[in-house]
């Protein structure tokens, strides 16, 4: 016979650190990782670098707020990387082409929520695995970047409206800064408060208990990925208002860095669980550490060994000493 221990109740303040042991455990490996980098470089913890970290971040986090949704489905998106680089070339075409920057940034946000459609239609409804769906979108929404640009980047003339969404400050924030926080402000209104929200915990937990107990299940699946489209949309018009150009090899890697962060913040890749909170500290976990290794001098060509391994370590630990807080033991006792 299997049984449960269960911690018992003590005093509210360890009650709390049981219960968000493993966001606590990231906020520190945060904390410590800046106390680090602003001991051994002289520019770190500078404004003017610290504002960059928010800014170059910015888009990362945007579409991690939506991987933490479809993670917590048990799925995944492989092919945020290139539909950024898709929005991003295509709204510099657009703007070429004359249309004016309000008009191709919608355009761009329904063709992200389009390419999030079709391959959630895929996923949910034809039974085909997340993995091999969105990879397969990898390669083919990347080649269509590719095709239309022909490889070449293509500049946007001066759009002021358009820039300021990436290179803009309001009250002295970077405008990309303050459109990842409200996006990751409404992941957490709708993971935690929502009805929305509990849906997609308990499909990612038990799709068929879920489907069982008259939750749309299917639907639920497909959505995560329309909103995951949208999101990379954004990040793709907002790396193409800092930079000033679009271009279809944008964004190489994205993905990577995007899942990361999610996993590093504490959502399972078993599904069923997720946390918006941890999801903003593991993309700025991870921000902070390229940008504190490059401020290091250390060569570009180590600092994703050394990258890699830390998150690599940071997850291990959390997984290890932060993980179910109910263990099976055999026995009744």
């Amino acid at each position: 016979m299997t049984a449960y221990t269960e911690r018992q109740a003590g005093s509210p303040v360890a009650d709390f650190v049981a219960e968000h042991a493993q966001v606590l455990s990231i906020a520190l490996f945060f904390v410590l990782c800046g106390l680090l980098f602003g001991t051994i470089t002289d520019t770190f913890l500078t404004s003017g670098n610290l504002l960059n970290v928010i800014r170059q971040a910015a888009p990362v986090l945007v579409v991690a707020v939506a991987m933490t949704l479809v993670i917590t489905t048990a799925g995944i998106d492989l092919s945020v990387g290139s539909t950024v680089a898709l929005a991003n070339a295509l709204v510099a075409i657009l703007i070429a082409a004359g249309w004016g920057w309000p008009a191709a940034t919608l355009a761009m946000l329904v063709a992200g929520g389009a390419v999030g459609a079709a391959q959630g239609w895929f996923i949910a409804y034809q039974g085909i695995p997340a993995f091999i769906v969105t990879l397969a979108g990898l390669s083919i929404l990347r080649g269509y970047a590719l095709w239309l640009t022909e490889g070449y980047s293509i500049p946007i003339d001066d759009v002021p409206g358009f820039f300021w969404l990436g290179r803009g400050t309001l009250w002295g924030v970077p405008v990309p800064a303050l459109i990842a926080l409200l996006v990751a402000a409404l992941g957490f209104v709708v993971m935690a408060l929502t009805r929305y929200g509990r849906q997609v915990v308990a499909v990612g937990s038990n799709p068929e208990a879920a489907r069982r107990v008259g939750m749309p299940a299917r639907w639920v699946i497909a959505s995560v990925y329309i909103v995951s489209g949208v999101a990379s949309a954004v990040a793709g018009l907002l790396i193409a208002a800092r930079l000033g150009s679009g271009s279809s090899n944008a964004a190489v890697g994205f993905e990577l860095q995007v899942i990361a962060a999610v996993v590093l913040g504490g959502t399972s890749l078993m599904g069923g669980k997720g946390s918006m909170t941890g999801t903003v500290l593991g993309t700025m976990t991870i921000a902070v550490i390229g940008n504190g290794l490059i401020l290091a001098h250390i060569s570009p060509f180590f600092t994703q060994i050394v990258t890699g391994a830390i998150i690599l370590v940071a997850i291990w630990m959390n997984t290890k000493l932060f993980s179910a807080r109910l263990r099976p033991r055999r026995g009744g006792r």
